[in-house]
């Protein structure tokens, strides 16, 4: 009998890190996991590498999933993120990949790539699968696998963020960033935002939302002003942490249940980017969400 307790044991993590870079959810990816176990469970037992069978399972079934999930991506109402992972979910990927492959940024940029280049850039750059193996996976030749990668990485190097700042360097800017924007500190938050610093916003069409980006170290400001303000009324506070790999905060309200997760994008010694998910449906994996409709009745009583 095959041991099955210790396969999943030492390949969950990697085939979650696959899946969940693919797909750009939690809980898509447990789906996609939990599916590729129940398939080689019920596989023949002459499989020989199971990490080779759960591997190409799991890519094929993201590649299916992304193919199935444009239609319902162009319908999203506003912004769309992928679904927040903390620190504290200990990536599964530590010691396959840097956190930087985990960024929200560099997850965004993936979405630009068909399904297909996503699993070949993937596999490849990010966990050091040769393209002999990944040709089976994608049913391409080896040829036309490296040669998909060559594309994707080419895109990927164009438009991917560079975090030039080391990571101690993004921690320590990210608690002056978060002080100053909790204690509503103008001034501060002046000399932490870049010129074209932007604020992008996922609510899936759940109020509060903000269904376009806003753009401008100006526009920005006003909107963190007035936010700090409305969280200061509503007794909101904001606790850093890491999100996908970057300098994040968890906001929560007075019982200590979850708003929304915001991540920042910093390089140069300034913020360029704050993204805030605030759409119930991707923050469940996270524990207690925040009675959202009594937040918005006290927000509107201003």
């Amino acid at each position: 009998m095959r041991a099955v307790p210790d396969v999943y044991t030492d390949l969950r993590p990697l085939l979650f890190s696959i899946a969940y870079r693919m797909l750009g959810s939690v809980a898509d990816a447990e789906d996609v996991v939990q599916e590729s176990f129940l398939r080689y469970h019920q596989a023949d037992a002459a499989v020989e590498s199971p990490k080779a069978f759960l591997s190409a399972v799991t890519t094929r079934l993201c590649i299916d999933h992304l193919r199935s999930a444009r239609v319902r991506r162009e319908s999203y109402v506003g912004p769309w993120l992928p679904e927040p992972l903390l620190a504290s979910d200990a990536d599964p990927a530590q010691g396959v990949s840097d956190a930087d492959s985990l960024s929200m940024a560099f997850l965004l940029v993936l979405e630009r790539l068909s399904p297909v280049e996503r699993a070949v850039f993937l596999l490849h750059d990010v966990f050091d699968y040769d393209f002999r193996e990944i040709a089976g996976i994608v049913e391409r030749s080896p040829d036309n696998c490296r040669q998909i990668a060559v594309r994707a990485r080419r895109h990927v190097h164009e438009h991917a963020p560079r975090f030039e700042t080391s990571r101690q360097q993004r921690d320590e800017l990210a608690q002056r960033f978060l002080a100053a924007f909790t204690e509503g500190d103008v001034d501060g938050l002046v000399t932490l935002l870049a010129a074209d610093v932007i604020v992008q916003g996922d609510g899936g069409g759940h109020e509060p939302s903000w269904p376009n980006i806003i753009a401008g170290r100006d526009k920005v400001l006003r909107l963190l002003t007035n936010l700090s303000a409305d969280m200061h009324r509503l007794g909101l506070t904001a606790t850093a942490t890491h999100v996908n790999g970057q300098p994040g905060a968890l906001v929560r309200d007075p019982s200590g249940a979850l708003v929304n997760v915001l991540s920042f994008d910093i390089s140069d010694s300034a913020v360029h980017t704050v993204r805030s998910v605030i759409n119930p449906d991707k923050l469940h994996h996270l524990g207690p969400l925040a009675d959202r409709d009594a937040l918005l009745a006290q927000w509107r009583e201003r």
